[in-house]
């Protein structure tokens, strides 16, 4: 590859080779994927980021690079020819297997990186390099089975890295509907991701419009409080597409994306903690005499970073300041917000600590 060097590669290769040295767990049993070392990650780091900067057809390439030999998946789709790992290589690939769950597999063979062919599965702790979007790339490894999942290792955009750090557990005094979110968040999403509002979290963001949710408990209409109304959409009976889909995993996944494609409409969503639908294209307003909300707790799962009390108007636009407010009136409620520059932030008020809690899950999610 004759590209110049990505000097994030290298810091990035480093730190990944030294996890995995100090990993007691990882590529023990005969079945996980190979190890691979600083001189691998960095090499298919350099290459899927000068290949994201390029076009194929006028569109950004999306694609998925899993460093596994074919002799360790089912059913490889194998090259006649096997091609060499570089960006021009990547690109003129990048439309075969844009979409979801299909792998580009590199293996090294005589000293070099090459790509033998595509696989839609691949095992154990297998490394595997997204390309997100032009300069944004994830490195991710497979979860154990039996799941299909993968875990967010370091986030990589631009000159910017993200490593993914499990938090201290999160304590919360809001609905039970948020335990299994606040569980993925603190675990840095290694934990199962398979709970609604994680589903709802990246449907959410994945349609890149912005929106808003608001979780509320079931049978209260408190929260119309916090509202402005008359309501532009309300659904009565509360419409319980989720909850009725919950055993059929098709199903499912329509559900929670009919669901979050509410919340591009203007305003916000409103569903219950049993994932009802309540209203959409709401309005929230301060309810009256209550204290404009000055300062919130921001939290990421990222190494280095630490809480900071910041003012709501730091974290976003409208939407966040809106959430802010809701939650600190609506201290039993939850909001879910996404931008449309992909960040997204979980609002719970904090009993112990007095004070809106921003989580910020957006490396957890691409």
């Amino acid at each position: 590859m004759n590209e110049p060097s990505y000097p994030a590669a290298r810091s990035v290769a480093d730190w990944i080779e030294k996890r995995l040295a100090g990993n007691t767990i990882a590529f023990q049993h005969p079945d996980d994927a190979p190890r691979p070392d600083g001189v691998v990650i960095e090499e298919v780091i350099s290459a899927a980021f000068w290949a994201s900067l390029r076009r194929e057809e006028g569109k950004a390439p999306k694609i998925s690079i899993a460093f596994v030999p074919p002799e360790q998946v089912p059913r490889p789709l194998l090259f006649e020819t096997r091609l060499p790992l570089d960006p021009n290589v990547l690109v003129r690939l990048a439309p075969a297997v844009e979409r979801p769950g299909i792998h580009l597999g590199v293996w090294r063979y005589e000293g070099r990186l090459s790509v033998w062919g595509t696989t839609q599965s691949v095992p154990t702790w297998c490394f595997v390099l997204e390309v997100v979007a032009p300069g944004l790339l994830v490195v991710k490894y497979r979860k154990a089975a039996p799941t299909t999942k993968f875990a967010n290792v370091a986030v990589l955009e631009g000159a910017s890295v993200k490593f993914i750090e499990q938090q201290p557990e999160v304590a919360s005094e809001a609905a039970a509907a948020l335990a299994s979110l606040l569980t993925f968040y603190s675990s840095a999403g290694h934990d199962e991701s398979d709970h609604i509002l994680v589903r709802l979290a990246i449907s959410m963001r994945a349609h890149g419009r912005g929106g808003s949710l608001l979780v509320v408990p079931q049978g209260s209409d408190e929260w119309r409080n916090s509202i402005v109304v008359p309501i532009s959409y309300s659904v009565k009976p509360p419409f319980s597409g989720v909850a009725a889909s919950l055993h059929d995993p098709e199903a499912l996944r329509l559900a929670c994306d009919a669901l979050a494609g509410a919340t591009a409409v203007d305003g916000a969503t409103v569903i219950s903690d049993v994932f009802e639908l309540l209203a959409f294209g709401v309005k929230i307003s301060s309810r009256r005499g209550s204290p404009r909300v000055d300062r919130v707790l921001v939290t990421e799962p990222v190494e280095g970073v630490g809480e900071a009390i910041v003012e709501p108007s730091q974290l976003g636009n409208t939407r966040h300041l809106s959430a802010a407010q809701f939650v600190s009136e609506q201290r039993d409620a939850i909001a879910l917000i996404a931008s449309q520059d992909g960040r997204f932030t979980v609002f719970v008020w904090s009993q112990a600590r007095a004070i809106v809690q921003a989580h910020r899950l957006e490396a957890l999610l691409l």
